[in-house]
């Protein structure tokens, strides 16, 4: 069912969720990515172009690719990237094209005291989830059927940014953070990104929660990622924003994946076996 005539583009192509997907895709799609500046190692990849989000406009590259599929996994600038992102519904709404967003459990941070589904409003507390809400509600203003919000929770993975912080805490000797009050469903850059390419495949829309159907408390999971690095006695922080638990997880009701797709914290974990 692969359709390798389909052009795909990645903003955020040389960042680790971008990057993944890049990945993922280029064998069976006509792949492109955007890069940073500071990423100069994509300079020579022909797949690849230049975009500064706070200085470049984005319609001359989408009028020279021409994608059938945007994926936006862009970071940057808040209020650039805001812009951007009324550009691409600009350009959706006019042309063929799909756009998958890379959204974040966060746009349900105001709700602590259960865990969110895809037809939960959103509400968020923090600048960072307003911001991602803001983004979506303009998504939904276009068909539903050029639209796909990916609600991510924690994005794990060998290289990933997360694992490498509690890497550098752990040989430095510096404090782990752990949040003991946290529970929360979490996800692994393997399987988001054989969820991405699923949901192309079968050219599904709508509203995707892509993490884990199970759900852990914070300082379970990061204690157990620690152990899989090595035998060290590392120094945890116990921070408490709370005196209950509180939930920041998204969980699959309506659009739920294949069994194969699905994933639990614990297997997350033993992916982390290699590290």
């Amino acid at each position: 069912m692969e359709e390798g005539g389909k052009k795909i583009l990645i903003l955020g192509g040389s960042g680790f969720i971008g990057n993944a997907i890049y990945r993922e895709l280029r064998s069976y799609f006509d792949t492109y990515g955007t890069f940073n500046a500071s990423r100069r190692s994509f300079e020579d990849n022909q797949q690849f172009f230049k975009f500064d989000i706070e200085e470049d406009d984005i319609f001359p590259l989408l009028e020279k690719i021409r994608p059938q599929i945007i994926i936006s996994a862009i970071r940057g600038n808040f209020a650039s990237q805001i812009q951007v992102h009324q550009h691409l519904v600009e350009y959706i709404s006019e042309n063929e094209c799909k756009l998958m967003f890379i959204s974040s459990a966060n746009v349900f941070d105001a709700y602590s005291k259960y865990p969110s589904y895809e037809n939960d409003k959103t509400l968020s507390e923090s600048i960072y989830g307003r911001f991602k809400i803001k983004i979506e509600n303009m998504m939904m203003r276009l068909p539903t059927d050029k639209i796909v919000i990916l609600r991510v929770p924690m994005v794990f993975g060998s290289s990933s940014p997360r694992i490498k912080q509690i890497k550098n805490r752990i040989w430095n000797n510096e404090p782990i953070d752990v949040f003991p009050n946290l529970i929360m469903n979490v996800t692994h850059i393997d399987k988001l990104t054989q969820q991405i390419h699923f949901l192309i495949n079968h050219n599904k829309s709508g509203i995707f929660h892509l993490g884990s159907k199970d759900l852990v408390h914070h300082d379970d999971f990061i204690r157990e990622i620690v152990e899989r690095i090595g035998k060290f006695s590392p120094i945890f922080k116990r921070i408490y924003t709370t005196n209950d638990d509180r939930y920041l997880a998204v969980l699959a009701k309506t659009n739920k994946l294949p069994k194969n797709l699905e994933t639990t914290y614990q297997e997350i974990i033993d992916h982390h076996l290699s590290l």
